[in-house]
């Protein structure tokens, strides 16, 4: 840990108005979240790559539900950890902050983070089928799968599957709070997952000095201004204080 460099990154955030973060699958890793990839990730001997889909919904509605329920639960036992909890206290102190996330598991919301645009949804809200209505669901014995209460219609993740695109609304909050911003910090991300990873270029080229938060180098490393290697539960606590 240089304990220089993270003091140069926290001067930098400290002099900011307006400051942009992206997170990842590694915040929540270290909450415990399980990331359904690599050796390991199978569910009942299927991949997750197969069952997050349009297609694989439609074949068996049943089976897809099954695994989200598997999901919601482990999650719900998940708790904020202190780079979910430093950046929640980091939002109050900057006039214009915008969180990004990757991640469907709501942490950065029971953290108390407010300024959210979580682009790839979220575990704990539900979308209709039928009627297009959609809302939170917090509730852990669900039917397998649920009907909406207002047309009877099917439910589904109100998440972002394989082949699916990103909701128009919240990928232009993320570029326009990547271009705007003076500052950003990405965290616990493999900068692989478009469109999401072209976020820190988008800052990049709009003048903005960016910080990387990550356990191993991504293929943003050499690019950015400063890249910290470790945890984030253990840089940002540093990081962001005041």
């Amino acid at each position: 840990m240089d304990l220089a460099e993270i003091q140069a990154g926290r001067q930098r955030l400290a002099r900011a108005r307006r400051v942009a973060v992206l997170s990842g699958a590694g915040v929540s890793a270290e909450s415990g979240v399980p990331t359904f990839r690599g050796p390991g990730g199978l569910w009942e001997n299927h991949r997750p790559e197969d069952l997050a889909t349009p297609q694989a919904f439609r074949r068996d509605p049943a089976l897809v539900w099954r695994w989200y329920h598997w999901r919601r639960r482990l999650i719900s036992a998940c708790q904020p950890n202190p780079a979910h909890l430093a950046l929640a206290q980091f939002e109050a102190r900057v006039p214009e902050f915008c969180l990004v996330t990757q991640n469907v598991d709501g942490l950065h919301h029971a953290a108390g983070s407010r300024r959210v645009l979580e682009i790839h949804g979220s575990l704990w809200r539900v979308r209709c089928l039928g009627c297009g209505a959609a809302g939170e669901e917090r509730r852990l014995d669900l039917p397998t799968p649920p009907s909406c209460p207002e047309c009877g219609g099917l439910l589904r993740p109100d998440v972002v599957w394989f082949g699916e695109s990103l909701d128009e609304n919240l990928l232009g909050g993320a570029w326009r709070a990547a271009e705007e911003s003076q500052v950003m910090l990405v965290v616990g991300t493999s900068a692989v997952v478009q469109p999401a990873a072209s976020l820190t270029q988008v800052a990049r080229r709009a003048g903005a000095y960016v910080i990387e938060v990550n356990l191993d180098p991504t293929p943003n490393t050499g690019q950015v201004d400063l890249s910290l290697l470790g945890r984030a539960g253990e840089l940002l606590p540093l990081l962001l204080q005041p």
